[in-house]
Protein backbone atom coordinates (compact mmCIF):
# COMPACT_ATOMS: atom_id res chain seq x y z
CA UNK A 1 0.00 0.00 0.00
CA UNK A 2 1.17 3.56 -0.94
CA UNK A 3 1.78 5.37 1.74
CA UNK A 4 -0.23 8.94 2.28
CA UNK A 5 2.97 11.21 2.25
CA UNK A 6 6.15 10.46 1.29
CA UNK A 7 9.27 13.11 1.60
CA UNK A 8 12.16 12.46 -0.19
CA UNK A 9 15.82 13.80 0.25
CA UNK A 10 14.09 17.11 1.56
CA UNK A 11 17.01 19.85 2.66
CA UNK A 12 16.33 22.83 3.85
CA UNK A 13 19.01 25.63 4.82
CA UNK A 14 19.37 29.22 6.06
CA UNK A 15 19.54 31.04 2.88
CA UNK A 16 20.83 29.83 -0.77
CA UNK A 17 24.30 30.34 -0.69
CA UNK A 18 26.97 27.47 -1.18
CA UNK A 19 28.17 27.49 2.12
CA UNK A 20 24.68 27.94 3.45
CA UNK A 21 23.70 25.78 7.09
CA UNK A 22 22.29 23.04 6.57
CA UNK A 23 18.76 22.75 8.52
CA UNK A 24 17.37 19.35 7.09
CA UNK A 25 20.03 17.20 5.18
CA UNK A 26 18.27 14.86 2.93
CA UNK A 27 15.88 13.55 4.81
CA UNK A 28 13.00 10.68 4.23
CA UNK A 29 10.53 9.26 5.91
CA UNK A 30 7.05 8.23 4.72
CA UNK A 31 3.50 8.21 7.07
CA UNK A 32 1.01 5.40 6.86
CA UNK A 33 -2.43 5.96 5.65
CA UNK A 34 -4.19 6.07 9.39
CA UNK A 35 -0.94 5.63 11.06
CA UNK A 36 0.63 7.99 14.25
CA UNK A 37 4.68 8.69 13.05
CA UNK A 38 6.17 10.04 15.89
CA UNK A 39 9.24 12.81 14.63
CA UNK A 40 11.27 12.46 17.42
CA UNK A 41 15.01 14.51 18.66
CA UNK A 42 16.49 17.32 20.84
CA UNK A 43 15.74 21.04 20.19
CA UNK A 44 17.27 21.99 17.00
CA UNK A 45 16.78 18.86 15.05
CA UNK A 46 14.83 20.04 12.68
CA UNK A 47 11.45 18.06 13.64
CA UNK A 48 9.19 21.59 13.52
CA UNK A 49 10.99 22.88 10.31
CA UNK A 50 9.95 19.19 8.72
CA UNK A 51 6.62 19.85 9.36
CA UNK A 52 6.19 23.54 8.36
CA UNK A 53 8.10 22.38 4.74
CA UNK A 54 5.77 20.02 4.52
CA UNK A 55 2.83 23.05 4.63
CA UNK A 56 5.36 25.10 2.45
CA UNK A 57 4.98 28.04 5.78
CA UNK A 58 8.27 28.08 6.41
CA UNK A 59 10.02 31.24 7.64
CA UNK A 60 11.46 33.44 4.20
CA UNK A 61 14.79 33.00 5.33
CA UNK A 62 14.47 29.15 5.29
CA UNK A 63 14.86 27.81 1.80
CA UNK A 64 13.96 24.42 0.63
CA UNK A 65 16.80 22.93 -1.91
CA UNK A 66 16.01 19.88 -2.84
CA UNK A 67 13.58 16.76 -2.41
CA UNK A 68 10.12 16.02 -2.90
CA UNK A 69 7.33 15.76 -0.65
CA UNK A 70 4.67 13.55 -2.04
CA UNK A 71 1.18 13.61 -0.58
CA UNK A 72 -1.37 11.05 -2.16
CA UNK A 73 1.74 10.67 -5.05
CA UNK A 74 1.63 14.64 -5.73
CA UNK A 75 4.82 16.49 -5.30
CA UNK A 76 3.14 19.55 -3.05
CA UNK A 77 6.45 21.51 -3.20
CA UNK A 78 6.00 21.44 -6.94
CA UNK A 79 2.23 22.69 -6.74
CA UNK A 80 1.05 26.31 -7.72
CA UNK A 81 0.17 28.10 -4.46
CA UNK A 82 -3.35 28.17 -5.29
CA UNK A 83 -3.36 24.35 -5.11
CA UNK A 84 -1.95 24.64 -1.97
CA UNK A 85 -3.90 26.72 -0.84
CA UNK A 86 -6.36 24.46 -1.37
CA UNK A 87 -4.40 21.72 0.31
CA UNK A 88 -3.57 23.47 3.86
CA UNK A 89 -5.65 23.64 6.07
CA UNK A 90 -8.34 21.31 4.16
CA UNK A 91 -7.11 17.97 3.16
CA UNK A 92 -3.43 18.79 5.34
CA UNK A 93 -3.99 20.24 9.05
CA UNK A 94 -1.38 21.52 11.53
CA UNK A 95 -1.75 22.04 15.49
CA UNK A 96 0.63 24.57 16.62
CA UNK A 97 2.59 24.40 19.92
CA UNK A 98 1.31 27.32 21.41
CA UNK A 99 -2.29 27.40 21.21
CA UNK A 100 -2.90 30.87 22.49
CA UNK A 101 -1.02 32.40 19.70
CA UNK A 102 -2.92 30.91 17.40
CA UNK A 103 -6.18 32.39 18.03
CA UNK A 104 -7.18 35.72 17.49
CA UNK A 105 -8.23 37.47 20.78
CA UNK A 106 -11.18 39.12 19.46
CA UNK A 107 -13.24 36.26 17.84
CA UNK A 108 -14.88 33.65 19.83
CA UNK A 109 -13.56 29.91 19.46
CA UNK A 110 -17.01 29.17 17.65
CA UNK A 111 -16.30 32.16 14.86
CA UNK A 112 -12.31 31.12 14.36
CA UNK A 113 -13.65 27.53 13.60
CA UNK A 114 -16.22 28.86 11.33
CA UNK A 115 -13.58 30.54 9.36
CA UNK A 116 -11.75 27.81 8.30
CA UNK A 117 -15.12 26.26 7.42
CA UNK A 118 -16.71 29.15 5.64
CA UNK A 119 -12.70 29.14 3.50
CA UNK A 120 -12.36 25.17 2.56
CA UNK A 121 -15.64 23.93 2.42
CA UNK A 122 -19.49 24.69 0.73
CA UNK A 123 -21.69 24.26 3.64
CA UNK A 124 -24.56 26.98 4.92
CA UNK A 125 -24.40 28.89 8.46
CA UNK A 126 -26.25 26.31 9.76
CA UNK A 127 -24.14 23.24 8.55
CA UNK A 128 -20.99 25.02 10.00
CA UNK A 129 -22.47 25.40 12.89
CA UNK A 130 -23.49 21.99 13.19
CA UNK A 131 -20.03 21.33 12.51
CA UNK A 132 -18.35 23.34 15.02
CA UNK A 133 -20.56 21.81 17.68
CA UNK A 134 -19.24 18.16 16.33
CA UNK A 135 -15.81 19.23 15.91
CA UNK A 136 -15.73 20.48 19.77
CA UNK A 137 -17.57 16.87 20.94
CA UNK A 138 -15.09 15.11 18.81
CA UNK A 139 -12.23 16.72 21.18
CA UNK A 140 -13.78 15.72 24.10
CA UNK A 141 -14.88 19.27 25.42
CA UNK A 142 -17.73 19.33 27.26
CA UNK A 143 -20.90 21.80 26.54
CA UNK A 144 -19.61 22.46 22.97
CA UNK A 145 -22.65 25.23 22.97
CA UNK A 146 -21.17 27.04 25.86
CA UNK A 147 -17.61 26.61 24.40
CA UNK A 148 -17.99 28.25 21.01
CA UNK A 149 -19.29 31.30 22.68
CA UNK A 150 -15.64 31.90 24.81
CA UNK A 151 -13.23 33.28 23.91
CA UNK A 152 -9.59 32.02 23.82
CA UNK A 153 -8.37 33.64 27.01
CA UNK A 154 -11.54 32.22 28.89
CA UNK A 155 -10.35 28.72 28.56
CA UNK A 156 -7.44 27.14 30.02
CA UNK A 157 -4.67 25.67 28.44
CA UNK A 158 -5.70 22.07 28.02
CA UNK A 159 -8.93 23.54 26.40
CA UNK A 160 -7.39 25.46 24.38
CA UNK A 161 -5.33 22.41 22.99
CA UNK A 162 -8.46 20.64 22.33
CA UNK A 163 -10.12 23.91 20.10
CA UNK A 164 -7.00 24.02 18.47
CA UNK A 165 -7.19 20.47 17.61
CA UNK A 166 -11.01 20.90 16.75
CA UNK A 167 -10.19 23.66 14.25
CA UNK A 168 -7.61 22.05 12.69
CA UNK A 169 -10.12 18.62 11.98
CA UNK A 170 -13.10 20.47 11.19
CA UNK A 171 -12.62 19.81 7.07
CA UNK A 172 -11.79 16.14 7.96
CA UNK A 173 -8.24 16.38 6.61
CA UNK A 174 -6.64 13.04 5.33
CA UNK A 175 -3.25 13.96 7.42
CA UNK A 176 -2.74 15.97 11.25
CA UNK A 177 0.54 17.34 11.81
CA UNK A 178 0.28 18.03 15.91
CA UNK A 179 3.96 20.04 17.10
CA UNK A 180 4.41 19.73 20.66
CA UNK A 181 0.67 19.32 21.70
CA UNK A 182 1.22 18.38 24.99
CA UNK A 183 3.81 20.93 26.01
CA UNK A 184 3.13 23.26 29.08
CA UNK A 185 0.29 20.95 30.00
CA UNK A 186 -0.11 18.83 33.24
CA UNK A 187 -0.62 15.34 33.08
CA UNK A 188 -4.23 14.82 33.04
CA UNK A 189 -4.17 17.58 29.89
CA UNK A 190 -1.43 15.58 28.40
CA UNK A 191 -3.42 12.45 28.66
CA UNK A 192 -6.65 14.18 27.48
CA UNK A 193 -4.75 14.76 24.28
CA UNK A 194 -3.26 11.46 23.93
CA UNK A 195 -6.75 9.97 23.65
CA UNK A 196 -8.40 12.26 21.29
CA UNK A 197 -5.13 11.80 18.92
CA UNK A 198 -5.67 7.71 19.28
CA UNK A 199 -9.79 8.69 18.81
CA UNK A 200 -8.81 10.77 15.78
CA UNK A 201 -6.55 8.20 14.12
CA UNK A 202 -9.18 4.52 15.43
CA UNK A 203 -12.66 6.55 14.47
CA UNK A 204 -11.65 8.74 11.97
CA UNK A 205 -8.52 7.43 9.81
CA UNK A 206 -6.73 10.28 10.33
CA UNK A 207 -2.69 10.12 9.87
CA UNK A 208 -0.85 11.65 12.03
CA UNK A 209 2.91 13.44 12.37
CA UNK A 210 3.76 13.85 16.63
CA UNK A 211 6.46 16.56 16.49
CA UNK A 212 7.93 15.74 20.59
CA UNK A 213 10.73 14.78 22.32
CA UNK A 214 8.37 13.34 24.89
CA UNK A 215 9.73 9.68 24.24
CA UNK A 216 6.83 8.33 26.84
CA UNK A 217 4.00 9.55 24.77
CA UNK A 218 5.37 8.18 21.63
CA UNK A 219 5.66 4.55 23.39
CA UNK A 220 2.15 4.79 24.28
CA UNK A 221 0.51 6.81 21.30
CA UNK A 222 2.79 6.20 17.87
CA UNK A 223 2.94 2.94 15.62
CA UNK A 224 6.64 4.52 14.04
CA UNK A 225 9.27 6.51 14.72
CA UNK A 226 11.54 8.54 12.84
CA UNK A 227 14.99 10.14 15.00
CA UNK A 228 16.03 13.14 14.18
CA UNK A 229 19.62 14.70 15.34
CA UNK A 230 21.12 17.43 14.00
CA UNK A 231 18.85 17.54 10.75
CA UNK A 232 19.52 13.84 9.21
CA UNK A 233 17.30 11.00 10.20
CA UNK A 234 19.39 8.35 12.17
CA UNK A 235 17.15 5.73 12.93
CA UNK A 236 13.57 4.95 11.46
CA UNK A 237 11.16 2.17 12.48
CA UNK A 238 7.65 0.55 14.06
CA UNK A 239 7.68 2.22 17.73
CA UNK A 240 8.15 -1.26 19.53
CA UNK A 241 11.83 -2.11 17.33
CA UNK A 242 13.22 1.53 18.76
CA UNK A 243 12.24 0.88 22.10
CA UNK A 244 13.16 -2.89 22.58
CA UNK A 245 16.53 -2.31 19.95
CA UNK A 246 17.75 1.18 19.97
CA UNK A 247 20.57 1.74 17.71
CA UNK A 248 21.78 5.55 17.24
CA UNK A 249 23.16 6.63 20.72
CA UNK A 250 20.75 9.38 20.99
CA UNK A 251 17.95 6.82 20.84
CA UNK A 252 19.63 4.71 22.78
CA UNK A 253 20.01 7.97 25.95
CA UNK A 254 16.19 8.17 25.58
CA UNK A 255 15.10 4.86 25.79
CA UNK A 256 17.67 4.57 28.74
CA UNK A 257 16.02 7.74 30.94
CA UNK A 258 12.12 6.26 29.58
CA UNK A 259 13.18 2.90 31.52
Amino acid sequence: MNPLLDIKNLSVTVGCQADAKSILDNVSFSVGKGRIMALVGPSGSGKTTAGMAILRLLDQALIVRSGEVLFENEDILAVPAQRMRRVRGAQIAMVFQEPLDAFDPLFTIGQQIDEVLAAHTDLSSQERHERVLEVLSQVQLPQPGRVVRRYPHQLSGGQRQRVLIAQSIACRPKLLIADEPTSNLDVVAQAGIMDVLRALKNRAGVSIILITHDLGMVAHIADDAVVLCEGRVVEAGPIGDLMTNPRHPYTQAMVEVFR
